[in-house]
């Protein structure tokens, strides 16, 4: 059994003692409250789910304290008095289960989502939100310095442990903070001193209408990884004065929207674990409070180790606490394997926020149903489940059903479980998600859901099985478009399953037909081969079904190697070795290429679907077999499957 001593020790945070170094982080998850922002039980159960986890330390992400400051639709509000009973009734629940339960107090200046943002300065925010902010004026400060500490205030009364002011990923005391955002010529522009006068300000007045040990943290980049901002220097020479005032932790993340890679604030799987864990480790050797290092820490072990080596006192791991509110207490029992992984997709947590909708996890559908969701009932009369094809949905929906008590037997025609998921892991980058895999696989076999492999079905194999519920789970194959002139050239044609099935032998120079995810994820596993590879997309947007997130990591790469991009194209004609195409009015002629890879879109298979027309029998139709989807859709939909079968 591994022991993870370091992470399960307890800590001083100021006069509050916490049992453990695991942290979740405020996260901006927009769901949880009313119309008037008052938390309703949505939010409540999701933060009772991690406490109850054995999580030492939970923070409420992005609680606006003014009007003018609302990030998201559906973030909690606290900047009147009558949002203090539900917070109150939330954080009653949470402290049941011995966690230590904190509030974030943000305003999101100029990236609000409504686009009537203000900032130190009339300069539009880079990334998310369009418009141009209107400047605050000096009594408008004072105002917000104000709400500050009256929020905290109000947060101490509602039984909240602590606060913690955001002044990271390019909100609204960030700006105050970077000269790429600050371009005032009063006290609170220019030098730096200037420049942290907003931050202090905003913790004196806290400190002044909170008690006199009532914690007070505060969140701030140690670099905003973007010309002109906040840099690691300027975090280590403010941490120690943070320290000064009376801060009692300091927790240290990276990035504002619009930052180049590593620096985007949730960092995708393209990024490597523990990415920011440096800048922590830095500010470490400037204060002697406690720091959080946060940054794609996604599994205990790793944690234990940045404590143990001393780059961080804590580890903020926010999307690993979204997969398994479970974590901590797996952790503590040494079930490591049991843990449900993060993948880093960036799907549902983060492309789902973007899009103003509410949170939730490729991994674990509960996500924002917390409420609806206390606790799995068997059920009276369990069902023999006949589910055909063990890629990502046919797996999900057997580990619900057998959780519900069905025997379920999974019949796979290759050689191996997983379907599309292990294509999808070759090309760079993209290796974790087979985690989802590995993490079906353990759980399957816990179950005793029996896996047969290698199987052609029939119309025998399913009378000897005779199920009660069928579910078709069969996937999907890449779609061929019909272009004249595609398979009359020289060139060679491929789909990218033959490409990651590496059952395609490719010369040095290849066309990849289709700007989607696969064709994008190919031509970087193509160009990292060695091979010079040209785009052309006739979309006019690249890979949309891709998180936010891995796109820009993924652009980003593809811009450093050898590929040539080419998007809204109309192919005019296949030479014999290359194409021309229009593109931007212009007309382009490519040449001297061997191999055209297909990438536009995918069709479903559902040839099995005839072997159950005449039987009466329950039958459902699942994820790509159903019609393509993303994994996120897949996931949820086969989980509700599960669920309601």
């Amino acid at each position: 059994m591994t022991v993870l001593k370091h992470l399960f020790a307890p800590i001083m945070i100021g006069h509050m003692e916490v049992k453990n170094r695991f942290v979740m982080p405020p996260m901006g998850i927009n769901f949880g409250v009313d119309e008037e922002g008052y938390v309703t039980d949505q939010l409540k159960e999701y933060f009772v789910a991690r406490a109850k986890g054995g999580t030492g330390m939970l923070i409420v992400g992005g609680a606006a304290v003014h009007p003018t400051g609302l990030d998201l639709p559906k973030l909690p509000r606290i900047w009147a008095d009558e949002h203090i009973p539900a917070f109150r009734e939330m954080t009653g629940a949470v402290h049941q289960y011995d966690a230590k339960f904190g509030i974030q107090l943000l305003h999101g200046g100029r990236q609000c989502y409504h686009g009537k943002g203000v900032a130190p300065s009339p300069l539009p925010a880079q990334g998310v939100v369009k418009g141009t902010p209107r400047e605050l004026t000096i009594p408008e400060i004072g105002e917000i310095i104000k709400a500050f500490g009256d929020s905290a205030r109000r947060s101490e009364e509602s039984g909240f442990d602590f606060v913690e002011i955001h002044a990271a990923h390019g909100y609204l005391v960030t700006e105050f903070l970077a000269l790429n955002s600050n371009k005032r010529e009063d006290a609170y522009g220019g030098s730096f001193e200037n420049r942290i006068r907003f931050l202090l300000e905003i913790f004196r007045d806290i400190k002044k209408k909170t008690s006199p040990d009532f914690p007070i943290g505060v969140r701030i980049n140690g670099d905003d990884y973007i010309k002109d901002g906040w840099v690691i220097e300027d975090a280590k020479r403010i941490a120690p004065i943070l320290e000064k005032e009376g801060a009692a932790y300091l927790h240290i993340t990276a990035g504002i929207y619009g930052s180049y890679p590593p620096g985007i604030t949730i960092p995708s799987m393209y990024a490597k674990q523990g990415v920011f864990i440096h800048l922590a480790e830095e500010i470490k050797k400037v204060v002697s409070i406690p720091v959080i290092g946060v940054g794609r820490i996604k599994n205990p072990e790793h944690a234990d180790r940045i404590i143990k080596e001393g780059r961080a006192d804590m580890v903020s791991m926010g999307r690993a606490h979204l997969a398994d509110p479970e974590l901590a207490n797996k952790a503590r029992s040494g079930n490591l394997a049991d843990i449900r992984p993060c993948l880093g997709c960036c799907l549902g947590c983060v492309d789902n926020v973007f899009q103003l909708e509410a949170a939730t996890c490729v991994m674990n559908p509960e996500v924002n149903r917390e409420y609806l969701f206390k606790g799995q009932k068997k059920v009276s009369a369990p069902k023999k489940i006949l589910v055909v094809g063990a890629g990502p949905s046919g797996l999900a929906v057997s580990r619900m059903a057998a959780i519900r008590g069905h025997k379920v037997i999974v019949c796979e025609e290759k050689g191996f479980i997983g379907g599309m998921i292990r294509l999808a892991s070759v090309p760079p980058g993209r290796s974790e998600l087979m985690d989802l895999v590995k993490y079906y696989q353990r759980e399957l076999n816990k179950l005793n859901v029996e896996i047969r492999l290698n199987v052609n079905l029939d119309e025998k194999l399913i009378d000897s099985i005779n199920p009660d519920a069928v579910v078709l789970s069969t996937g999907s194959l890449p779609e061929i478009p019909q272009l004249e002139g595609l398979f009359d050239t020289e060139m060679d044609v491929h789909t990218v399953l033959d490409v990651l099935e590496r059952d395609s032998i490719l010369g040095d120079k290849v066309i990849v037909l289709g700007g989607n995810q696969p064709g994008l994820e190919v031509a970087d596993y193509l160009s990292e081969n060695g091979r010079e590879v040209v785009v052309l997309n006739r979309d006019r947007h690249y890979a949309t079904e891709m998180a936010g997130n891995d796109r820009t990591y993924l652009r980003e790469r593809l811009k450093r190697v050898n590929v040539r991009l080419y998007k809204n194209v109309s192919i005019k004609q296949f030479l014999p070795t290359g194409a021309i195409f229009s593109c931007k009015d212009n007309e382009v002629k490519i040449e001297g290429f061997g191999d055209i890879v297909i990438s536009e879109g995918m069709r479903s298979i559902r040839k099995i679907v005839d072997l159950f027309k005449d039987r009466e029998v329950e039958t459902h139709l699942i994820g790509d077999a159903k019609s393509p989807r993303t994994l996120l859709d897949s996931q949820s939909e086969a989980d509700e499957l599960g669920r309601s079968i």
